[in-house]
C-alpha cells in the first residue's frame, strides 16, 4: 500500500493535520505499519504539488490541516477500483537472501532455513495472539490487517518447507562444464548417467 493512497483515503474522511493522519493511519492498519511523521509531511507535500490535496490556513495552535481535491478523489477512487499486481508489491528479500545464501561458498543454507523458520513462527504466534485479543466491530479493519499477515506467515512456512524438501535434493553445480549455464543443478544420478 502506498502512503500517498493510504492518506488520500484518511482524508476523505475530512480535513485532518499530519498528526492526525499519522494516529489514523496506525490506528486504520493496527500500527502494523509505523508512520515517522516525515514520511507524512513528505507525502502531503507531494500530494499538494499534484493538485490531489489543499493545504488550509493554520489553526491557532499552528498546525495546517489538509483537505482532499476533486482530483484526489479521482485519484484514490482509481486506486481502489485497481487490483494490486505482483509487481507492484517489494522484492521478497527472504527469496532473494536463500538464493544468494545456496551460491556464497561456506553458507549453511539449512541453518538460514530453520533460524527464519523460528522467527516466522513466534511471529505467526504473536499475531494469533493478537487475533483473539479484540472481537470488537470496530476493530475489524485492524483484525483483517492481522489476517493477511497471519496468512502471509503461514504461506512462508510452506514455502520454507519446500525449500527444506528442495535442499534434500539439490547438488551444487560441478565446478566446471555447466558452472555457467544459469540454472544449471549437477545431480549424482546425471553424473551416473554420463
Amino acid at each position: 500500500m502506498s502512503i500517498r493512497h493510504g492518506l488520500l483515503a484518511l482524508l476523505e474522511r475530512g480535513q485532518m493535520y499530519g498528526y492526525q493522519l499519522r494516529a489514523a493511519f496506525e490506528e486504520s492498519t493496527g500500527s502494523t505499519w509505523p508512520l515517522n511523521i516525515g514520511q507524512v509531511y513528505t507525502t502531503l507535500n507531494r500530494l499538494e504539488r499534484d493538485g490531489l490535496v489543499r493545504s488550509l490556513p493554520e489553526h491557532e495552535g499552528g498546525q495546517r490541516p489538509y483537505e482532499i481535491t476533486d482530483a484526489g478523489r479521482a485519484d484514490l477512487a482509481l486506486w481502489f477500483a485497481t487490483p494490486i499486481s505482483r509487481a507492484d508489491r517489494p522484492r521478497d528479500e527472504l527469496s532473494i537472501k536463500l538464493a544468494l545464501a545456496l551460491t556464497t561458498p561456506g553458507v549453511d543454507v539449512r541453518s538460514v532455513v530453520q533460524t527464519q523458520r523460528s522467527a516466522t513462527m513466534r511471529t505467526l504466534q504473536e499475531l494469533t495472539r493478537l487475533k483473539f485479543a479484540s472481537d470488537r466491530p470496530e476493530d475489524l479493519p485492524w483484525r483483517l490487517v492481522l489476517d493477511a499477515m497471519v496468512f502471509q506467515a503461514e504461506a512462508e512456512i510452506r514455502w520454507l518447507d519446500h525449500c527444506e524438501t528442495s535442499l534434500v535434493r539439490y547438488r551444487p553445480a560441478p565446478p566446471t562444464g555447466t558452472a555457467g549455464r544459469p540454472g544449471a543443478v549437477w545431480h549424482a544420478d546425471e553424473e551416473a548417467r554420463r
